[in-house]
């Protein structure tokens, strides 16, 4: 019996062999990809599925295994082309997908020995789900790939998916989704405390969850992910993912969101001139029904979040401190955002978590509010996992027990009925708007490398932490810099 290790150790010893033809994690976890839909459709079409294969005649799984040398090179290539013309889930895959792997023998083995001895549909969905899951993070940790960036640490995901407690019914977004961390982590939770009847179950699969990610290559990964978990595929009508610009407009109204938009501050647009000359200017985003415009991501997605969600819909969101304390648009979304939704927890994220670099960022957790007069927000919990908290990627990860204390003090069942404690602070409405520019980086523990060099921590913890605030300071200069060049 194959265990999820297992496969996925199986299939990542062989992209080191890959890798000497200069091919990237990404790139082989992007092929893997596609030959695990063809086989996996060639499977359903015979007993005991017996379903109709959506992959048109000679360009199916059997005709790859027939064929060898230049002559699979060939047709493969030919059939990633044919496939990314076609509509719903093939196009989802397959959309201007390539073979990366130039050596025809190393994809014969690929497809023979790799793929094809495995009977994927017969595995259950927790093991070839979870093995594709591992794939996904062994390329996140591929730091010079970039493939970090779509990937947030699955316990922290847990833990926000536990707080908001999704019930069965209700429609959940993301509209940065990556390769689909939120969207499974709210379905497994779903599948586990629903209770679900059958029809409960099949709405799960089809009408649930929705996905919206800008990058064709990363949206693949999502869709594949979704599929092997048992979400999506039912039809080609009824896609759980999309390619697209999420801020671009309104897509939809949703129970609840669950984010992590992208890292990167601005928004911005490569111009090139008549000269061949190329720039990059920042993009603002122009949209009616926001609070404010500008051209800093995390504030439009904040924005944009708020306007995707239904009356009483619930938000959290993982954003970096600049959105806490950023002037001008800034302050206008954070006003907006307190006055117009119950804004009552705001967990701080300890540093070291993130696959990206010098990354220091929050979760925001609001309730969507219809109009009134009186500001929703009453009060703002605050708990603090950075203060004396050290994490790293490799000898110290993020474990979901280290959420523990905080899921507690959250308290989802009685939000009423919280109690204060070292790490868990509130913050009245009048407290917050008397404070410089409605600042909402607030501190108040002690950080005990400060306060005694006995207690300073290890060489390399104190070299991330440094590392982390020369980045966000280089991405704040970098931002004043932008503004004051910016075309008057």
């Amino acid at each position: 019996m194959n265990t999820p290790n297992q496969l996925v150790q199986k299939r990542w010893n062989y992209c080191n062999i890959l890798r000497d033809d200069g091919l990237s994690y990404g790139d082989y976890v992007e092929q893997l990809t596609f030959l695990l839909f063809l086989k996996m459709a060639d499977e359903q079409s015979k007993p005991p599925f017996n379903k109709p294969s959506p992959i048109p005649k000679g360009f199916g799984w059997a005709a790859l295994l027939k064929l060898d040398g230049d002559d699979l090179e060939i047709h493969y290539r030919h059939t990633l082309e044919e496939l990314g013309k076609r509509s719903g889930m093939l196009g989802v895959i397959f959309r201007k997908a390539q073979n990366k792997i130039q050596d025809p023998a190393k994809l014969r083995r690929l497809i023979v020995d790799l793929i094809d001895k495995e009977q994927w549909s017969s595995l259950s969905v927790d093991v070839k789900g979870d093995a594709y899951e591992g794939l996904l993070q062994k390329n996140a940790e591929d730091v010079k790939g970039g493939a970090g960036q779509y990937f947030t640490p699955r316990p922290l995901i847990a833990a926000m998916v536990d707080v908001v407690g999704p019930t069965p019914g209700q429609t959940i977004c993301d509209p940065a989704c990556g390769t689909g961390g939120f969207l499974l982590a709210a379905y497994s939770y779903l599948a586990k405390h629903g209770g679900l009847d059958r029809s409960q179950k099949k709405k799960l699969k089809t009408g649930t969850f929705f996905g919206i990610e800008l990058v064709d290559s990363v949206t693949r990964l999502c869709a594949m992910n979704l599929l092997l978990h048992g979400i999506g595929g039912e039809s080609d009508e009824d896609l759980p993912v999309a390619t697209k610009d999420a801020l671009a407009d309104k897509h939809g109204e949703y129970d609840i969101v669950l984010a992590n938009p992208p890292f990167g501050k601005k928004s911005s647009v490569t111009i090139v001139n008549d000269a061949g000359e190329r720039s990059r200017e920042s993009l603002v985003i122009n949209r009616t029904d926001f609070w404010a415009s500008t051209s800093n991501k995390q504030l439009n997605f904040l924005q944009h979040i708020f306007t995707i969600l239904k009356q009483h819909g619930r938000a959290a969101v993982v954003l970096p401190d600049n959105v806490l304390f950023e002037g001008g648009a800034g302050e206008t979304v954070r006003t907006e955002l307190l006055k117009q939704a119950d804004v009552h927890t705001l967990l701080r994220l300890p540093t070291g978590i993130f696959y990206a670099q010098g990354v220091k960022a929050n979760v925001l957790f609001f309730e969507k509010k219809p109009a009134r007069e009186r500001p929703w927000t009453e009060k703002l919990w605050i708990y603090d996992l950075r203060t004396n908290m050290h994490f790293t990627l490799k000898e110290n990860t993020l474990q979901r027990a280290d959420l523990d204390g905080f899921v507690a003090c959250y308290n989802r069942k009685n939000r009423n009925d919280r109690r204060e404690t070292d790490r868990f602070k509130s913050f009245t409405y009048d407290e917050l708007t008397k404070r410089d520019k409605l600042n909402l980086d607030i501190l108040w523990l002690k950080d005990d490398a400060l306060e005694e060099s006995a207690n300073l921590p290890a060489p390399e913890i104190i070299a991330a932490d440094i590392m982390a605030d020369l980045a966000a300071a280089l991405e704040q200069f970098s931002a004043i810099s932008d503004d004051l060049n910016a075309p008057k």
